[in-house]
């Protein structure tokens, strides 16, 4: 079987695949926004369609391309790895690349983590971090915050803070206990009754990129301590450089319990997640020989999703990618920021690194505030993409909405932009901003694309 002949004789059926085997309600979205496109190749931050247009990609696969699509040195790295024949996943034996990685891991890490347990994605990383806690501590309650993201199998569900995700997936599991976000007096309110296992959070939430106060995760950290439970903070989209530091509780100097990592890590080929844990955690959950195999995760280990890891922490350390990822981004935030003051729809620009989002907010002046009504009153966070479409369909600008329901769109682009990158960025986003300013005439255009999308949606269906 050559893969290449699937590729060239059945190029275009990709959304007639998954409309009729897959996910077609994603085939239906797609076409409805004008993002049906035929992508053919991709390289570094751009998507190329048939017509050999090039987009520039700031959604990353969610983040996980940070080091761009099919990096050459990933890519050897994985050839080489096929080529030495080594065993893979003989499972009663211990392997050598994953010892490697985890040693480097330990190394990169906040201080005080020196274990680490392998897995094939973040949300099985949260898994495994609710199970290590609640043995270690001999407790079962999570701490979880409203609005935060960590996954969707049921017990990462279960301590994610949007109901969207949620309804008629119940009952969640029990013991989970949310609280507002950068809320330390909810969370000692909580922690003080003595029960709880550990609190999770993001060091900054993915959905809405809202960054904490200052003080926040430091006393988080100690408030845990203090009450006998674990800090967990889920790094599988900030961390590895995202935010422009290795992690991004660095910005805070906090030292977690355990920290779960995936996404980057991938170099984007082979699924891994990873989570760091301090060693008498990992001591107590496998205390004895009967209890060697008590957790895993088949797959976890595997010798391509090792070297992937490997590779992608040599890239990121060998092209400084770290200390790029900080300078570009706060460039696109500085050139992005003073459109705040020159359209009253534009709330704010925040971030860290190429972690970044764009704020919108219901505007006083009449004719603009009609506008607002108007798609709100259709769908609650419609304006957000009276962005994101014409970021896409005029200037080739690939995003996303930052969560369900929110004005905010979201820049996650892999960590190599380059300077023509970030003024193809700042070009694109004052076009299409000044534009959503237009009034209700902009309503109407947008509301016209919709229709039309859906129509020739349902006649080539």
């Amino acid at each position: 079987m050559k893969i290449q002949d699937f590729i060239q004789n059945r190029s275009k059926e990709n959304f007639a695949l998954h409309d009729k085997y897959l996910n077609s309600q994603m085939v239906k979205v797609l076409k409805t926004i004008d993002f049906d496109r035929h992508y053919v190749r991709a390289e570094g931050a751009y998507l190329f369609d048939e017509q050999d247009n090039r987009y520039l990609d700031l959604l990353s696969g969610f983040g996980v391309f940070a080091l761009g699509r099919n990096h050459a040195e990933i890519v050897e790295a994985l050839k080489s790895t096929l080529e030495a024949d080594l065993p893979n996943l003989v499972q009663l034996d211990v392997s050598l690349l994953a010892g490697l990685l985890a040693e480097r891991l330990v190394k990169l890490t906040p201080d005080g983590l020196k274990r680490v347990f392998f897995a094939n994605s973040g949300t099985e990383t949260v898994e495994a971090a609710i199970k290590f806690s609640r043995y270690a501590t001999g407790k079962s309650k999570i701490i979880f915050c409203h609005g935060c993201y960590h996954g969707l199998s049921l017990g990462s569900l279960s301590a994610t803070g949007d109901d969207h995700y949620k309804k008629g997936f119940g009952p969640m599991v029990p013991d989970f206990i949310e609280i507002p976000f950068n809320d330390l007096e909810a969370l000692e309110q909580v922690l003080a009754q003595g029960d709880v296992a550990a609190f999770i959070t993001e060091p900054i939430q993915g959905h809405g990129v809202w960054i904490p106060d200052d003080n926040y995760l430091p006393e988080a950290a100690r408030l845990t301590r203090k009450y006998g439970a674990l800090f967990i903070t889920d790094e599988i989209q900030t961390g590895l450089g995202r935010t422009g530091k290795w992690w991004a509780v660095e910005h805070w100097s906090v030292e977690p319990d355990i920290l779960c990592m995936s996404k980057t890590l991938s170099g984007g080929f082979i699924p891994v997640g990873a989570l760091v844990c301090k060693e008498w955690i990992f001591d107590r959950v496998f205390n004895r020989m009967d209890r060697a195999v008590v957790h895993g995760s088949t797959f976890g280990k595997n010798n391509l999703a090792m070297a992937a890891g490997l590779a992608t922490l040599e890239v990121l350390e060998s092209g400084n990618l770290i200390e790029h990822s900080a300078r570009t981004g706060a460039a696109i935030m500085d050139a992005l920021t003073p459109l705040t003051e020159k359209y009253e729809c534009f709330k704010e620009v925040r971030g860290k690194g190429m972690m970044i989002a764009l704020e919108f907010t219901e505007p006083k002046s009449p004719m603009l505030k009609l506008s607002w009504k108007m798609l709100e009153s259709a769908n609650k966070g419609l304006f957000s993409q009276l962005i994101t479409v014409p970021l896409f369909r005029q200037h080739r600008v690939l995003s996303q909405v930052a969560g369900h329901g929110m004005n905010i769109v979201k820049f996650i682009p892999p960590l190599i932009l380059t300077e023509s990158d970030v003024q193809w960025i700042v070009t694109a986003v004052s076009d299409v901003v000044a534009n959503a300013h237009r009034g209700p005439s902009a309503v109407w255009d947008f509301g016209k694309t919709l229709a039309f999308s859906a129509l020739r949606a349902k006649l080539h269906a």
